[in-house]
């Protein structure tokens, strides 16, 4: 017996482990068609975010659903070792132990680092299990797993033979904490509250002539090379081909001319400083200028600063500020905002830095990948990201792929003494090349050292769905063969181009084809005031808590219920709680319909019903919603095929909460026994429909919230060991009669109408009302008279006499002489209109005629007074002859309008004064 109330608590845990114990998530290549997703692995130092819980379900929801469908669903979990997030925790478990990293060998750094990876590492793998998502942890993958390294060293290599990588010295991000280059996806923008500083540069040939730059950055001015103008800015035309002088420093740098400078910004004079900035470094390479890097990694004052050696740079900012002010050569300061990159990592400032780096040439790389997305062979979902790829992939950088770290893929790059760079996959490898290639036969392992810096995490992950397959190493294994190229991708737009295109690239490069053939991208989860969630504003709710307070099935759902695939979602709890409810009323439903009692004499005085009214009342109910959920299934066919995940949820959820729930359950209820205290039983067949369909509708919710749904199928009938609804067929659409649909609609409207009219005069909902239709199709009417009876307490229905045509509906099983004819419509009667037909309810037995006469007088007295303003204003000539005509008409509208609701209103009045 199911329990009283839903407790998914209870429930979760018993299922999760039931999946795992019957290895119902596990894939191995068959004849099956395979259906594959990678999980984007998550960092090995994070834990579920709302980001995370949004993302894992909507990949959940595709794999259950594949799944169902017979498709040899694979979805490969795993974690990404996260190099300089990784780096930074254990620097700082070091740090408690009293341990500095510098006093470590790479070695023993890297010790404690597996030490802290073993510990930390699979915390996000057990808590995603915990919303329910169906991957096949035998499959869990490590981007530093020694396969997945090995085939990251594989590509190196193999790239840097075909000319594709290279070393040199280019503009990079540099994170003075983490003292490593990053990559743009890692550097997070924030708007900045600063200052402008403007400093006056003065004129070598000049004796009091001088020019003013503002800059953000006074700390840098030791490392200008030239000060620009505009060569069309008026004001400067006399310093073409002139020298000023850097203060303090008193070094005399050049007034170069550029169009790139801005004559309307600041002072329209710009301070070039190539070392520290993207943009002046293209300035400093067109103009052929020195440049002069003042910052040691650690983003401190170096020796070319040549003042304030050793100081921090925000330090030596406020030290100069007050050095300029004392020289006279600060003429103002303004308050300034700005936006500022800070490293996601640590949270410091990012720098601009010249950087000896290795680089990845993209040019040649990224046309396939460029070609596959605007062809459609890879589908972004929405495609409105398009563009945005476009933009990006027409023209790339080279990727700039080192890492100045520790944990990570070490550099396959060997030095000789000389400075030769040998790339080989091993010191070993590396050896023989210089013995065969160079002829050193003299030469040992000794003599060769390996690059010290790692690779770029994401040169790693852009090999995912190939490496976790095992195809660099090995192309051609039975795996890859068969779950390459994998079906969807879900994933945020913020890595489209750091990810997303770099594993299309990898794709081509070495299966020769994309890598998934479509990209679902998500939204952001935002809170109610639209930010961002995230840790440091304290907006982001525990996925954990959620789901301790509502429920996996309730918070998968709550996420989805708003969710469109690249828009942000503004989550808000009561999405959870919505989801709760919805767990809760098919719960109950389920309770209601599994304690009926079952009559087989029902069935008996069900069909002998049939035969004596035309009419059976359950059989147009099962056949109204079967018909439903089939219109549905294909509803939710399209909307899952378009990845309109959202919607599909809300189709289900109106077809469980209001046809299912609220329509059909109180079509087929049976009657209340006042006397028993109890229901009525319920004819056999007409349960077993109702459990079927439950059974339907539990599969068709299952990818949606699969606690709940597993459940409930387990309930339904006895199953065997080891079955499970996650492997059970998913509901597929069967023909249908489409004429049911509009008969029940109206029906259903009959029904509401009737309900509004007791609510507006306050008769109670089980008073008989006498109904009177006006149609030229009764017969259509004829069917549904014992379910409008039922659900709309009808006392009779009656049928106003008019000339019938020769409709007919798939409803009808009467005989049209049978239909209850009359003359003409009640006296009392209320009525409401639906299309061409009129309905009349008879209420002379149920009103209270001074209470409905004082509501009649009430509305006609407002509306003569209306229309009495009306006519007011239109007796105004002025606002007559200056109003625009169609207002003038308008005002003459409302004047007809009221006068006939005036005289219906006066009829009532007449009618209910003579029954008095």
């Amino acid at each position: 017996m199911i329990a009283k109330t839903y407790s998914p608590q209870e429930i979760e845990a018993k299922w999760y482990q039931y999946w795992l114990d019957n290895k119902l998530f596990t894939s191995t290549p068959d004849e099956r068609e395979p259906y594959t997703i990678v999980i984007p692995p998550p960092n090995v130092t994070g834990v579920l975010h709302m980001g995370h819980m949004l993302n894992n379900t909507i990949q959940d929801v595709l794999i259950r659903k594949a799944r169902m469908e017979g498709k040899n669903a694979c979805w490969v979990p795993g974690t990404d070792h996260a190099s300089i997030a990784t780096e930074a925790k254990v620097v700082a478990m070091l740090k408690e132990r009293g341990i500095s990293k510098k006093d470590l060998s790479r070695d023993e750094f890297l010790a404690y680092a597996w030490e802290w990876k073993e510990k930390y590492g699979g915390i996000i793998l057990q808590q995603l299990r915990k919303i329910g998502a169906s991957c096949d942890w035998d499959r869990t993958r490590f981007t530093m797993d020694p396969a997945l390294y090995e085939s990251v060293i594989d590509v190196f290599v193999d790239l840097y033979n075909k000319g594709q990588i290279y070393r040199g010295v280019r503009m990079v991000n540099w994170d003075p904490q983490g003292k490593t280059a990053v990559s743009d996806e890692e550097v997070i923008t924030k708007e900045v509250q600063q200052k402008l500083y403007y400093i006056k540069y003065e004129v070598v040939e000049g004796q009091t002539d001088s020019i003013t730059i503002a800059t953000v950055r006074p700390e840098t001015i030791m490392a200008d090379a030239a000060v620009a103008v505009n060569p069309n800015d008026e004001r400067y035309k006399h310093l073409h081909g002139k020298r000023v002088r850097i203060p303090l420093i008193n070094r005399d740098i050049p007034v170069i001319l550029d169009e790139y400078v801005t004559m309307d910004f600041g002072t329209g004079g710009l301070k070039v400083t190539p070392a520290h900035d993207p943009n002046d470094y293209e300035l400093g390479i067109k103009h052929n200028l020195p440049v002069i890097d003042l910052l040691a990694d650690d983003g401190t004052l170096n020796e070319k600063a040549q003042i304030l050696v050793g100081m921090d740079r925000f330090a030596a900012r406020k030290a100069i500020v007050k050095m300029l002010e004392e020289s006279g050569n600060l003429e103002k300061t303004e308050e300034y905002t700005s936006n500022v990159g800070f490293s996601e990592r640590t949270n410091a400032v990012i720098e601009p830095k010249l950087s000896l780096q290795w680089f990845l040439k993209m040019e040649d790389l990224a046309k396939p990948a460029l070609k596959a997305v605007m062809e459609d062979v890879v589908q972004l979902v929405p495609p409105k990201f398009k563009n945005m790829y476009r933009s990006w992939m027409e023209a790339p950088r080279d990727w700039c792929i080192s890492r100045q770290l520790w944990w990570g893929q070490q550099i396959p790059a060997f030095y000789m003494q000389d400075g030769t760079i040998i790339v080989a996959k091993n010191k070993r490898e590396a050896l023989r090349k210089v013995q065969h290639e160079k002829l050193l036969f003299a030469m040992t392992e000794a003599d060769l050292t390996q690059d010290e810096d790692v690779l770029d995490t994401w040169f790693s992950s852009w090999l995912w769905p190939i490496s976790v397959f095992d195809g660099i190493r090995n192309p051609d294994n039975e795996e890859i063969n068969y779950y390459y190229p994998t079906n969807d991708l879900v994933t945020a737009p913020e890595i489209l181009f750091f990810w997303v295109a770099r594993m299309i690239v990898a794709g081509y490069e070495y299966r020769g084809q994309e890598p998934f053939k479509n990209v679902y991208l998500t939204g952001i989860v935002r809170d109610k005031q639209g930010r961002k969630m995230s840790k440091s504003l304290g907006n982001s709710p525990d996925p954990l808590d959620l789901i301790d307070q509502y429920g996996a099935d309730g918070v998968r759902t709550g996420m989805l219920f708003s969710s469109p695939a690249g828009n942000d979602l503004p989550f808000d709890e009561k999405l959870c709680e919505q989801g709760r409810n919805f767990c809760n009323k098919i719960w109950n439903a389920y309770r209601l319909v599994s304690g009926w009692t079952v009559s087989d004499e029902k069935t008996a005085q069900r069909t002998l019903n049939t035969l004596n009214t035309g009419s059976d009342n359950n059989l147009l109910a099962t056949n109204w919603f079967k018909a439903k959920l089939n219109v549905t299934l294909l509803e939710i066919e399209d909307h899952l095929g378009k990845f309109r995940i959202s919607d599909a949820l809300q189709s289900i959820y109106k077809l469980i909460w209001d046809d299912f729930c609220s329509q059909y359950l109180e079509l087929i209820k049976p009657a209340y026994n006042a006397e028993a205290g109890t229901s009525e039983p319920i004819d056999r067949e007409t349960y077993d429909t109702t459990i079927n369909l439950f059974e339907r509708l539990m599969a068709l919710a299952h990818p949606f919230m699969p606690f709940i749904t597993e459940e409930i199928w387990q309930e339904i009938r006895e199953r065997q060991p080891g079955e499970s609804l996650c492997v059970a067929p998913f509901p597929m659409a069967q023909s249908f009669d489409a004429q049911i649909l509009s008969d029940f609609e109206l029906l259903f409207a009959i029904i509401s109408n009737i309900r509004n009219i007791r609510n507006t005069k306050q008769i109670a909902p089980k008073a008989k009302l006498p109904l009177s239709i006006r149609t030229e199709t009764p017969q259509r009417f004829a069917a549904l008279e014992g379910l409008i009876t039922k659900t709309a307490h009808t006392a009779s229905i009656k049928y106003i006499q008019q000339e019938p045509d020769n409709a007919t509906s798939t409803l009808f099983m009467r005989d049209i002489a049978s239909i209850n004819y009359v003359q003409e419509k009640p006296d009392n009667a209320t009525s409401f209109l639906i299309k061409t037909d009129e309905f009349y309810i008879d209420l002379a037995d149920e009103l209270d005629v001074a209470v409905e006469i004082a509501n009649a007088q009430k509305d006609l007295d407002y509306q003569t007074g209306f229309r009495d303003s009306v006519m007011k204003k239109l007796s105004n000539e002025k606002f007559v002859a200056n109003a625009k005509p169609e207002v003038v008409e308008r005002e003459r509208q409302k004047i007809a309008d009221a006068d006939a609701k005036i005289a219906a209103l006066q009829e009532t009045l007449r009618k209910l004064r003579s029954d008095q």
